[in-house]
Order: structure tokens, then C-alpha cells, then sequence
């Protein structure tokens, strides 16, 4: 007779949010853990970049306007490690016209602030379910051009 096997339910995404908006660091925080995320913040982007590498979060979530290390460096650094290289960015950023650039350094979705929180919990999933896809299949991140 075969062991049973006791399926266990999968472990929850681990979710890094680099924001120095207190409020809206809190605010996508907050509604990920009610969603069943593990919700980690950092407030600038050096502490983001030293919580990537410690966390290796399933997602980051990247303001780009941010003191002394903004949001492009965060992500510059994120893409030019081997350890962080495959890890989705949502870039969430009042900084306008920039979608093109950030889209060319490497991230992987783009919302403009204000945004609830909802509509970035909607992109965290679909993240989660290409990276699911893409698991399955041996496949691997586009590098950045």
C-alpha cells in the first residue's frame, strides 16, 4: 500500500514593497496581508535593495522617486544581480512619462499612484500566476535589453 501523502497548501508570496510614502507603504502592505501575502516594507531604496537580497522576495513593489537611492537604481541593481535577476517588478510610481524606461530597465508591470490597492493586489496575481506558468516549463525571464 502507498504512504499517504498529505498535501500541503502552498506556501504564501512573499511580497517586498519599497516606498518612502509612509501611508502607502502601510496602505499595499495591509491589503496584501489580507490577501494572504507575507508583506514586507522597506522605506528607501537602499534598505529595498538589501531586503531583496536578504528576502528574494516572490515580488517587488517599486516606487522610482525616492531619497538618497531612488527607485531606477533599485531596479538597475535588482536586474544586474544573479541572485535577484528573475524576480518580477511592479513598478507603482507618481513619476509621470517614465513608463517606457522603466519598462526598458526591466520591470515587469507598470501603475501609475494614486492606486488602490486592489488594482495592485490583481497585478501581484498575475505575476504569480505567469511565474507559476513559467515554472512549469523550465522558462526563463527575458533578460533586460
Amino acid at each position: 500500500m502507498a504512504p499517504i501523502r498529505s498535501k500541503r497548501p502552498p506556501e504564501p508570496p512573499t511580497i517586498l514593497i519599497i516606498d518612502d510614502d509612509t501611508d502607502a507603504r502601510r496602505m499595499y502592505a495591509d491589503y496584501l496581508r489580507a490577501s494572504g501575502c507575507v508583506a514586507f516594507t522597506a522605506s528607501d531604496g537602499r534598505s529595498g535593495i538589501d531586503k531583496t537580497n536578504d528576502l528574494c522576495p516572490d515580488v517587488v513593489v517599486l516606487d522610482l522617486a525616492m531619497p538618497r537611492v531612488d527607485g531606477w537604481t533599485v531596479l538597475k541593481q535588482i536586474r544586474e544581480s544573479s541572485w535577484t535577476e528573475q524576480i518580477p517588478v511592479v513598478v507603482v510610481t507618481a513619476v509621470g512619462e517614465t513608463r517606457d524606461n522603466a519598462f526598458r530597465m526591466g520591470c515587469d508591470a507598470y501603475l501609475t499612484k494614486p492606486c488602490v490597492p486592489e488594482t495592485l493586489w490583481q497585478q501581484v496575481k498575475a505575476i504569480l500566476r505567469w511565474q507559476e506558468v513559467r515554472s512549469h516549463r523550465g522558462l526563463q525571464r527575458p533578460l533586460a535589453t
